[in-house]
């Protein structure tokens, strides 16, 4: 039976709106989804873009390091760079819209389009790192409380002496003598690394004290000399005790003195034991640590009493950078009466130089024609990338913060 064309007609225009429909809604699902995508893009693209350039930064810093240690092997002045600011935008956009199907029955259908891109624009400040307030801090030799701090995050002590100091002075016989953290003075340099070896051991069997010397001073003042309002204050920075017998005040006040390298724990010692070793060494520079090793603990077989006299962060590249070549370390062994130790490396780092790309390319730079790389395999991989890393944050302790306005800088906006 043939049907009217009426009827075909309107089958054929039922069947359009069906799929015209149908189309909708499969555009406005992709419409969401392509908004509900652009929501959930952004966070992913600022992590990798914030990891990326932090990245960047700590490779820079690596590098400029690796590439000042061969400026002081060739005897040339050092300089940094630093990275101001670094401002990124991100530009997303998404497009959609329809177009009408290009074959088929179906060509007055609605056919959805969706498109979208994201742009990134940064803008890095770089600055140099110059001028007389950070030439003084290079130049500066550290204090001990920055060695301190170090060797409470569980730094080795012989590491961080032998990068650090750059002499010893031992008391001896009422004299002090002087031994130099160099090479090229054998007598001083074996001296030196025989009792950075045998702190190390110390510490080792965890019995090795690096604290400040803590204790009360006190002040006795007559009671009618002290105010109300005077009273008050002294409350507030002293302990106040009240003699009737003598009508007075006596003033306590507690007191961190000084730091004290040590086998014994020094709040074990009489209150003048400490006043007295803290005088002492309140007598050196502050960039001079003091220790005490003594007979009767762990280590007591062999009795020191001396400083390690610390050295600026200069000095630390010039001794990294010397050591390379003209002044190489050398193998030293424990002294007898030494403790066994854990490790005991030749050298403080161990910087190679070479004609062609390193195997380990993280730690390594090219400058005055050849590879400068630290040995990062081997027996000694985890001391030399240690030893890199106390130098990254010796640096970050030395350097102040970068200017960001006011001064000379380089911006690349890409």
């Amino acid at each position: 039976m043939v049907e009217p064309p009426l009827m075909n007609q309107q089958r054929r225009s039922d069947s359009v709106r069906r799929t015209i429909h149908a189309r909708g809604r499969i555009s406005l699902v992709g419409l969401l989804a392509v908004l509900s995508l652009a929501g959930c893009l952004s966070p992913p693209t600022l992590n990798r873009a914030v990891l990326a350039y932090d990245e960047a930064i700590t490779d820079a810093i690596s590098k400029q390091l690796l590439i000042n240690i061969a400026r002081a092997h060739h005897h040339e002045p050092i300089h940094f760079t630093g990275v101001a600011n670094v401002a990124a935008t991100f530009d997303f956009r998404i497009n959609a819209g329809a177009t009408p199907a290009l074959t088929g029955e179906h060509g007055r259908t609605l056919v959805p389009l969706f498109g979208g891109s994201i742009a990134e624009n940064p803008t890095i400040s770089i600055t140099p790192i110059e001028g007389e307030e950070f030439t003084k801090r290079i130049l500066a030799p550290f204090q001990e409380s920055k060695l301190n701090l170090l060797l409470r995050q569980g730094v080795d002590i012989d590491l961080l002496l032998r990068l650090m100091a750059k002499e010893l002075r031992l008391k001896r016989k009422g004299e002090e003598v002087a031994y130099r953290n160099s090479p090229s003075d054998k007598d001083g340099y074996d001296m030196f690394r025989k009792v950075v070896l045998h702190l190390s051991a110390i510490q080792d069997a965890n019995h090795l004290y690096a604290e400040a010397l803590t204790f009360e001073r006190t002040w006795t003042i007559p009671a009618e000399s002290v105010t109300a309002e005077g009273f008050a204050t002294l409350e507030q920075q002293y302990l106040i005790t009240y003699q009737s017998e003598t009508r007075t005040y006596t003033l306590r006040k507690p007191v961190s003195g000084r730091i004290l390298i040590t086998n014994y724990d020094p709040a074990t010692l009489p209150p003048a034991e400490r006043v007295r070793l803290h005088e002492t060494a309140d007598q050196r520079p502050v960039n001079d640590v003091s220790f005490d090793i003594r007979a009767g603990h762990f280590g007591g077989e062999w009795p020191l009493q001396g400083d390690f006299r610390l050295r600026s962060f200069n000095a630390m590249l010039n001794f990294l950078g010397h050591a390379a070549d003209e002044d190489r370390e050398y193998a030293v062994d424990k002294d007898s009466r030494t403790p066994p130790v854990a490790e005991n490396p030749v050298h403080t780092m161990d910087l190679l130089i070479l004609d062609h790309t390193p195997d380990e390319p993280d730690l390594a730079v090219k400058s005055h024609g050849r590879y400068y790389a630290i040995n990062a395999t081997g027996p000694q991989a985890r001391w030399n990338r240690e030893a890199f890393k106390l130098l990254s944050q010796l640096f970050q302790m030395t350097v102040t913060d970068v200017p960001r306005t006011g001064v000379p800088s380089i911006t690349i906006a890409k």
